[in-house]
């Protein structure tokens, strides 16, 4: 597991932190997605950023990293980055509020899992 490799998830970790922080400023998925203007097309960038990360993951064959995630989740990533990219006016907001209440929660804890299990396994 490479260091740039890890960075990838140091990054989607980031970009899920970044959403949360959106939807607490909004108090409520909801209501951050309501906004047109602001934090709806911020939510839809970073989740964008989170599937071009697996996306990389995936080309570069990191079988122990990518062993933190099933097939099903780096799909469902690259699904939802294909329905933003390539139809952004027709995005179904209830699939994102329904990712944003039940798939982003455990995509963290599986990245902060990977991190912990890179860090142990490579001490600085």
């Amino acid at each position: 597991m490479s260091t740039q490799t890890i960075s990838k998830i140091y990054s989607i970790l980031e970009k899920i932190e970044y959403i949360e922080q959106n939807i607490e400023s909004c108090g409520s998925v909801h209501g951050a997605l309501s906004d047109e203007i602001t934090t709806r097309p911020a939510i839809l960038m970073l989740l964008t950023g989170i599937a071009e990360q697996f996306i990389r993951l995936k080309q570069e064959q990191d079988t122990r990293l990518l062993s933190f995630f099933t097939e099903e989740e780096l799909k469902g990533m690259q699904d939802i980055r294909n329905f933003i990219a390539h139809d952004y006016d027709g995005v179904e907001l209830s699939i994102i509020e329904w990712l944003l209440h039940n798939a982003m929660p455990k995509l963290k804890t599986k990245c902060q899992t990977a991190i912990s299990f890179h860090e142990e396994a490579c001490p600085k």
